[in-house]
């Protein structure tokens, strides 16, 4: 089982940033990037991740099917590994630079510029049957 939680995390996150001028949040490194399909796209759309399907694109996927279980969860992982990168360039911690900065200013935005580019309604690159629970 991997725990997706990605609206009440994308709401901490948000709470947090805002709230770090007033209250010390502590183990802020242990919080997760979002599994959500500007990251995730930007993963497939980079190259990073690779669908082993070559006709993936032609294809409609259920939110809890192997492959956007698998996507979700790798993306969550790769976020982690970005923000470790990023903060190396820049030379800052994770406390000087937290990770809802490397979502909202980074992977998130990159995400939509890359979408952009490969897709011209800004669609995310693997197409996910949405309720409206998960993305």
């Amino acid at each position: 089982m991997i725990p997706f939680h990605k609206l009440s995390q994308w709401l901490m996150h948000s709470l947090m940033e805002g709230m770090q001028d007033y209250v010390k949040f502590d183990d802020l490194h242990l919080m997760t990037g979002l599994a959500e399909y500007r990251n995730g796209g930007l993963m497939v759309d980079k190259g990073i991740l690779v669908p082993k399907d070559p006709g993936y694109e032609r294809m409609t996927y259920a939110v809890g099917s192997e492959l956007v279980v698998e996507w979700r969860a790798l993306t969550v992982c790769l976020i982690d590994r970005i923000a470790d990168g990023v903060r190396k360039a820049l030379g800052r911690t994770a406390d000087e630079l937290p990770l809802s900065r490397i979502l909202e200013g980074g992977t998130w935005y990159a995400g939509r510029v890359a979408a952009k580019e490969r897709r011209a309604n800004g669609q995310p690159p693997i197409n996910v049957r949405l309720d409206g629970t998960v993305f």
